[in-house]
């Protein structure tokens, strides 16, 4: 190859400074990634406080224990929205059910048939966690009622939670 190693350095950094070139002239901006949001354990007051009401605040709610920020969906979950009644609370059987039936806008899944928990396990896998943000667990999820640690809570598969960083 005529030229050798220096030339294709040469033609390499020619390249390399071709692209930064076009990319100040197109203004393009390379900005680095949102640090993610802190996942927190939420009392059933606190969530409330989530419940898309007042303009300008995240909407969050929670299914199997798990809140996901909804704002992104605001035209489904915000103020007067048909899927309003589902915020600000764990309504775990409303969407295993289908129902915005407020007797069933509840984290209690008793008595729901197998059909109900597969439905609630594939909205829950492939709408919840597959579109919106983790921000936290309601506290019935990670706490007993007498307040000791649920052996069985196991942090969701989200590469952003982090034990160490949030308890």
């Amino acid at each position: 190859m005529a030229g050798g190693p220096g030339r294709l350095l040469a033609l390499a950094l020619g390249c390399l400074a071709a692209v930064a070139a076009l990319a100040e002239q197109q203004q393009l901006r390379f900005k680095p990634a949102p640090a993610p949001t802190p996942v927190r354990l939420f009392t059933e007051s606190e969530l409330a406080r989530y419940s898309g009401q007042e303009e300008g605040q995240p909407i969050y709610m929670a299914v199997k224990g798990v809140v996901f920020d909804v704002t992104s969906g605001k035209e489904f979950y915000g103020k007067g929205a048909p899927y309003n009644a589902l915020v600000g609370k764990d309504s775990t059987r409303g969407v295993a059910k289908m129902s915005l039936d407020p007797e069933d806008l509840t984290y209690d899944t008793t008595g729901l048939t197998e059909e109900e928990l597969k439905s609630l396990d594939d909205i829950f896998n492939d709408v919840y966690k597959a579109k919106y943000p983790i921000v936290g667990y309601t506290s019935q999820r990670i706490l007993n009622e007498d307040g000791s640690p649920n052996q069985n809570f196991k942090p969701e598969d989200q590469p952003h939670f982090s034990i160490r960083d949030e308890f």
